[in-house]
Protein backbone atom coordinates (compact mmCIF):
# COMPACT_ATOMS: atom_id res chain seq x y z
CA UNK A 1 0.00 0.00 0.00
CA UNK A 2 1.40 3.37 -1.02
CA UNK A 3 1.49 6.13 1.57
CA UNK A 4 -0.23 9.39 0.55
CA UNK A 5 2.30 12.02 -0.53
CA UNK A 6 1.00 14.46 2.10
CA UNK A 7 1.71 11.99 4.90
CA UNK A 8 5.06 10.95 3.42
CA UNK A 9 6.26 14.54 3.00
CA UNK A 10 4.88 15.48 6.43
CA UNK A 11 6.97 12.71 7.95
CA UNK A 12 9.98 13.99 5.96
CA UNK A 13 9.40 17.43 7.53
CA UNK A 14 9.25 15.85 10.99
CA UNK A 15 12.43 13.81 10.46
CA UNK A 16 14.28 16.85 9.10
CA UNK A 17 13.25 19.06 12.02
CA UNK A 18 14.04 16.34 14.58
CA UNK A 19 17.51 15.71 13.14
CA UNK A 20 18.17 19.44 12.84
CA UNK A 21 17.35 20.09 16.50
CA UNK A 22 19.32 17.01 17.58
CA UNK A 23 22.32 18.41 15.69
CA UNK A 24 21.86 21.82 17.33
CA UNK A 25 21.83 20.15 20.73
CA UNK A 26 24.88 18.01 20.00
CA UNK A 27 26.75 21.12 18.86
CA UNK A 28 25.53 22.90 22.02
CA UNK A 29 23.95 25.74 20.06
CA UNK A 30 20.55 25.57 21.75
CA UNK A 31 21.04 29.06 23.21
CA UNK A 32 21.12 30.63 19.73
CA UNK A 33 17.48 31.62 19.24
CA UNK A 34 17.83 32.43 15.55
CA UNK A 35 18.87 28.89 14.64
CA UNK A 36 15.35 27.79 15.59
CA UNK A 37 13.98 29.87 12.74
CA UNK A 38 15.78 27.74 10.16
CA UNK A 39 13.38 24.85 10.72
CA UNK A 40 11.08 26.60 8.28
CA UNK A 41 13.38 25.34 5.51
CA UNK A 42 12.22 21.80 6.21
CA UNK A 43 8.59 22.90 5.96
CA UNK A 44 9.37 24.61 2.64
CA UNK A 45 11.03 21.44 1.37
CA UNK A 46 8.16 19.11 2.31
CA UNK A 47 5.37 21.36 1.07
CA UNK A 48 7.25 22.13 -2.14
CA UNK A 49 7.77 18.41 -2.76
CA UNK A 50 4.03 17.80 -2.40
CA UNK A 51 3.10 20.63 -4.75
CA UNK A 52 5.73 19.58 -7.27
CA UNK A 53 4.28 16.07 -7.27
CA UNK A 54 0.77 17.43 -7.75
CA UNK A 55 1.76 19.53 -10.75
CA UNK A 56 3.77 16.67 -12.28
CA UNK A 57 0.62 14.58 -12.20
CA UNK A 58 -1.47 17.32 -13.82
CA UNK A 59 -3.29 18.44 -10.66
CA UNK A 60 -3.58 22.18 -11.30
CA UNK A 61 -6.62 22.98 -9.14
CA UNK A 62 -5.55 25.75 -6.77
CA UNK A 63 -8.00 24.77 -4.02
CA UNK A 64 -7.04 21.10 -3.98
CA UNK A 65 -3.36 21.99 -4.06
CA UNK A 66 -3.90 24.38 -1.15
CA UNK A 67 -5.49 21.63 0.92
CA UNK A 68 -2.67 19.26 -0.02
CA UNK A 69 -0.02 21.82 0.95
CA UNK A 70 -1.70 22.66 4.27
CA UNK A 71 -2.15 18.99 5.18
CA UNK A 72 1.50 18.26 4.43
CA UNK A 73 2.74 21.15 6.56
CA UNK A 74 0.34 20.48 9.42
CA UNK A 75 1.32 16.80 9.58
CA UNK A 76 4.98 17.78 9.77
CA UNK A 77 4.59 20.39 12.47
CA UNK A 78 2.11 18.38 14.56
CA UNK A 79 4.46 15.39 14.57
CA UNK A 80 7.31 17.74 15.49
CA UNK A 81 5.34 19.23 18.37
CA UNK A 82 4.41 15.77 19.64
CA UNK A 83 8.09 14.83 19.50
CA UNK A 84 9.05 18.06 21.29
CA UNK A 85 6.49 17.42 24.02
CA UNK A 86 7.82 13.90 24.57
CA UNK A 87 11.38 15.26 24.64
CA UNK A 88 10.52 17.99 27.14
CA UNK A 89 8.84 15.50 29.47
CA UNK A 90 11.81 13.12 29.17
CA UNK A 91 14.10 15.98 30.27
CA UNK A 92 12.06 16.98 33.31
CA UNK A 93 8.90 18.71 32.12
CA UNK A 94 8.17 22.19 33.44
CA UNK A 95 11.64 22.56 34.98
CA UNK A 96 13.23 21.94 31.59
CA UNK A 97 11.09 24.66 29.96
CA UNK A 98 13.07 27.30 31.84
CA UNK A 99 16.23 26.29 29.94
CA UNK A 100 14.56 26.54 26.51
CA UNK A 101 14.53 29.76 24.56
CA UNK A 102 11.23 31.54 24.98
CA UNK A 103 8.77 31.64 22.14
CA UNK A 104 7.71 34.79 20.38
CA UNK A 105 4.14 34.50 21.65
CA UNK A 106 4.67 33.45 25.25
CA UNK A 107 7.55 35.27 26.92
CA UNK A 108 6.38 34.71 30.52
CA UNK A 109 6.52 31.74 32.88
CA UNK A 110 5.49 28.75 30.82
CA UNK A 111 4.34 25.23 31.50
CA UNK A 112 4.91 22.48 28.97
CA UNK A 113 1.44 22.82 27.51
CA UNK A 114 1.48 26.62 27.24
CA UNK A 115 4.93 26.47 25.64
CA UNK A 116 3.85 23.83 23.11
CA UNK A 117 0.57 25.66 22.47
CA UNK A 118 2.40 28.88 21.65
CA UNK A 119 4.69 26.93 19.33
CA UNK A 120 1.58 25.42 17.73
CA UNK A 121 0.27 28.91 16.95
CA UNK A 122 3.66 29.87 15.47
CA UNK A 123 3.73 26.63 13.47
CA UNK A 124 0.24 27.11 12.04
CA UNK A 125 1.12 30.62 10.89
CA UNK A 126 4.40 29.38 9.41
CA UNK A 127 2.68 26.58 7.50
CA UNK A 128 0.13 29.02 6.11
CA UNK A 129 2.81 31.49 4.98
CA UNK A 130 4.93 28.74 3.43
CA UNK A 131 1.95 27.11 1.73
CA UNK A 132 0.58 30.33 0.27
CA UNK A 133 3.96 31.48 -0.98
CA UNK A 134 4.63 28.12 -2.64
CA UNK A 135 1.10 27.96 -4.05
CA UNK A 136 1.64 31.33 -5.70
CA UNK A 137 5.03 30.23 -7.01
CA UNK A 138 3.62 27.05 -8.56
CA UNK A 139 0.51 28.84 -9.87
CA UNK A 140 2.74 31.30 -11.72
CA UNK A 141 4.82 28.43 -13.08
CA UNK A 142 1.82 26.26 -14.07
CA UNK A 143 -1.29 28.44 -14.34
CA UNK A 144 -4.56 26.62 -13.76
CA UNK A 145 -6.68 29.07 -15.78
Amino acid sequence: MKMPKELYNGVIIFIGIALYFALIEVLQLTDVFYLRLLNILFVYYGVNKTLESNYKHGKNNFGKNAVSAFVTGFIGVFLSLIGLTAYIYSKGGDEFIESLSYTLLYPGEATVMTYVFSLLIEAIVSVMIVSFSLLLFWKRKYPSD
